[in-house]
């Protein structure tokens, strides 16, 4: 049997050359985070880019699916950044347990789970397919706060 090289979250993250942009500060009266026990939840985020600006628009009228897709990607880079600011460096996360996504876009559209991908496969891509994946909601909305394309809220398993 070959041995298996097994890799860090963040030796992964590395991989991936990707860069986070600053955790937000909650805009409202709520946490970002909490920590129950070996569970993390985190509130809902959106897209922040490394400027601090928040990618907008409704998908299917603003943005094109593939748009959506990476807005979603971004919201799992926002999510990071709230995890390693708060709680420590990727490898604290076991695995994920749940994400919920959002998305803003046009009645007609329903293609929700290819655009919640974009986050799911970045989870994927750092913890692993085993535990970077978990249980999931992909849902559409008629619109999210400021409108932002993608709202992702998460459950994770510390160590």
């Amino acid at each position: 049997m070959k041995d298996m090289i097994v890799t860090s979250a963040e030796e992964q993250f590395a991989k991936l050359g990707l860069s986070l942009p600053p955790a937000p500060a909650p805009l409202g009266v709520y946490k970002p985070y909490l920590i129950d026990g070996k569970y993390l939840y985190v509130s809902g985020h959106g897209p922040v880019q490394n400027d601090k600006s928040l990618i907008i628009g409704r998908i299917g009228r603003d943005m094109d699916i593939e748009q959506g897709k990476l807005a979603a990607r971004q919201v799992g880079l926002t999510i990071l950044s709230t995890i390693r600011t708060h709680v420590g460096d990727l490898d604290r996360v076991k695995r994920v347990i749940k994400i919920l996504g959002m998305v803003n876009c046009t009645p007609e559209f329903e293609r929700h789970p290819y655009v919640i991908n974009g986050c799911s496969e970045l989870f994927a891509a750092i913890w692993g397919t085993e535990n970077g994946i978990g249980v999931r909601s992909a849902v559409g909305f008629g619109s999210l706060p400021d409108n932002i394309p993608v709202e992702i809220e998460a459950v994770f398993e510390l160590y």
